[in-house]
């Protein structure tokens, strides 16, 4: 007979990591308790990026201009869509059906239905459209115009099929990666220049702060009241509270640049390294696991 704690554990899932293989042409699905390696999927060469939406991870390759639809309980791919000129990042919809992909050579948003497996809109927002973020509502995206971007993009995405470009924001720096806070109140704001971030209110388009940090690029992402910030030139992950203050720093091998998290875990995969550091809601890290020569991105989905 099993005890309760099991049944619910039997019930739930397991957790795990879902990354990219650059020169693999493969994801590889790191069980996030354990650190072993429960399976490779096989995708089109060089994927890029990725990211959890619903019940779906979204990968992009962004030099063959196209997309692949991963289902998390199977961890099998679904569908394959090509056209695109180079899809970079997703944001996902709070609701789990859309997903709003970065066309960095058409500077394009593009809406992508991941249960249907098809665009059902699209909008033009300027060069080099890269890092994505979505407020908690699911009506804002802001977007960065470049990996040292001049611009960021704010679009109205109330109604999907019809997005609307709403304006262009000057960052106090050439930016890099925009992410929303959980509670919508800020957009904090990564440079591609300097050792700074900037924190946004989100209303007015106004700098309520700017933070230092390490080298950039800088990659952030939440939970609930911390942010995680990452500086794959300096090998480090940041905690912060979602206001601003630090609260402890964590060293990660060089080169982990990208930074994600789910369900109580944070990931940051390692670019020339392959490695993947699992840390614990407290940055702690947990385990260090090689999955790859190199890895440029990961995403953490539960199992069936």
């Amino acid at each position: 007979m099993f005890a309760p704690r099991a049944l619910a554990q039997l019930g739930r899932g397991s957790e795990v990591a879902l990354v990219t293989a650059d020169l693999e042409a493969r994801l590889v699905a790191v069980d996030l308790a354990t650190g072993r390696i429960r399976r490779y999927v096989r995708t089109l060469p060089e994927p890029r990026s990725i990211e959890a939406v619903g019940n779906m991870a979204v990968v992009a390759h962004s030099e063959h201009g196209a997309i692949t639809l991963v289902r998390s309980a199977t961890l099998g791919v679904v569908r394959v869509l090509r056209g695109f000129g180079q899809p970079r990042y997703t944001a996902g919809d709070p609701a789990g059906r859309l997903a709003y992909v970065t066309d960095a050579e058409r500077g394009e948003v593009i809406v992508l239905d991941v249960i249907r497996g098809r665009v059902v809109g699209r909008v033009r927002v300027g060069a080099g459209a890269r890092h994505i973020t979505i407020d908690p509502a699911g009506r804002r995206l802001w977007v960065a115009l470049g990996t040292k971007a001049e611009r960021i993009a704010v679009v109205d995405v109330a109604r999907p099929a019809r997005p609307r470009l709403l304006g262009l924001l000057r960052p106090p720096f050439l930016a890099h990666d925009v992410v929303w806070t959980p509670d919508g109140a800020r957009v904090w704001v990564s440079s591609g220049d300097r050792d700074e971030l900037a924190v946004y209110n989100p209303r007015t388009g106004k700098v309520l702060s700017t933070l230092p940090g390490d080298a950039p690029p800088q990659h952030v992402s939440f939970r609930r009241r911390r942010a995680y910030v990452t500086s794959g030139d300096s090998g480090t992950l940041r905690v912060h509270r979602t206001t601003g203050p630090a609260l402890a720093t964590t060293g990660v091998p060089q080169g982990s640049y990208n930074v994600s998290q789910g369900h109580g875990w944070i990931v940051t995969p390692g670019l020339g390294s392959g490695s993947l550091c699992i840390l614990d809601a407290a940055g702690r890290v947990v385990r260090r696991k090689q999955v790859a020569r190199s890895s440029h991105d990961a995403c953490v989905v539960v199992t069936g």
